[in-house]
């Protein structure tokens, strides 16, 4: 017997597998990446909710700006192309919108009739301010130029200045706020957006050929004013906002700020709660305060108001 030659051991002996134990080249991942799956069922399936409140004098074009954002122009359901009674109720229209099998449930508030009596050329009124003032501390608001397209390109931009300067001076916070960006991608792309607020709009509610394609716009006598077209107005920067880049993250908001705002004030003024010696009135959350990421993305209504002004 060859002395360098060893008997195998019995710990390396091999042995067929049991067939209840597979290799763990065959176990699979842990599943993680499907949760976004999950949840993409689950979100087709509940559809989504988005609250919008439009403010602004009568003839502004709110009815058609919502139509035109949403294109309900085409279908055209019944309650929201009906312009509203000129009364000083609030007005809400409810409906669901379809595409690509994404539901959304639509409710549009508007204000008719607010400050029809008041002259507000060239400015901010002082009705504006406060109505803005109180509002910002309640919910998202995206101020647009209604009818941009009755100013020239100078008037519009010196108007632009204007109310951005007014709304710095009387400490008016619109959506996008800065204390809300998250990472430096978002600090970019905000920074561009409020810079062009508020947004020069026009609406419009009927397509026509130009160039032998149709496209949305207003017929005028020198032309047509082509919604989609940024060398027109900038419509298409007020639907990326509020549909295509920040629809959800105006939900989170309104949802983890202004709602638990809105909620430790009714708490702290509730007569109805016990006040022993341990008791500690609720603070709200300041901006400042909430520069964490929002945890999870809820489909609580939101409301973003747009204040058309001219």
């Amino acid at each position: 017997m060859d002395p360098l030659r060893r008997s195998p051991s019995p710990c390396l002996s091999s042995r067929p597998s049991s067939p209840s134990t597979p290799p763990c080249e065959m176990l699979g991942p842990v599943g993680i990446e499907a949760v976004l799956d999950q949840l993409k069922i689950k979100a087709m399936k509940m559809g989504f909710e988005f609250n919008i409140m439009v403010v602004g004098q009568s003839g502004l074009g709110k009815s058609t700006m919502v139509n035109t954002l949403f294109k309900v122009w085409k279908s055209n359901p019944p309650g929201l192309g009906v312009p509203p009674p000129q009364t000083l109720q609030l007005h809400s229209v409810t409906h669901v919108i379809e595409e690509k099998g994404v539901k959304l449930k639509l409710t549009v508030t508007d204000t008719p009739g607010f400050g029809d009596q008041i002259n507000n050329d060239n400015c901010l009124r002082p009705l504006d301010i406060e109505f803005l003032q109180r509002l910002c501390q309640t919910v998202n608001v995206v101020p647009v130029i209604a009818r941009a397209d009755s100013l020239t390109m100078e008037e519009r931009e010196a108007f632009r200045r204007r109310i951005q300067q007014n709304l710095r001076t009387h400490c008016i916070n619109v959506y996008p706020q800065m204390c809300f960006d998250e990472d430096i991608n978002d600090r970019i792309l905000n920074s561009k957006l409020r810079d062009r607020i508020p947004f020069a709009v026009v609406g419009a509610d009927q397509e026509h050929l130009v160039n032998g394609r149709c496209v949305l716009g207003r017929k005028t006598n020198w032309g047509i004013i082509e919604v989609e077209n940024m060398a027109h107005c900038e419509f298409p920067l007020l639907r990326d906002l509020l549909i295509r880049s920040h629809l959800q993250d105006l939900k989170d908001i309104t949802h983890n700020v202004h709602y638990e705002n809105y909620r430790v004030i009714r708490l702290n003024e509730s007569h109805l709660l016990p006040r022993g010696p341990g008791w500690v009135n609720l603070a709200p959350a300041s901006p400042g305060q909430l520069t964490t990421p929002r945890p999870f993305k809820v489909c609580r209504g939101a409301h973003d108001d747009s204040d058309d002004e001219f």
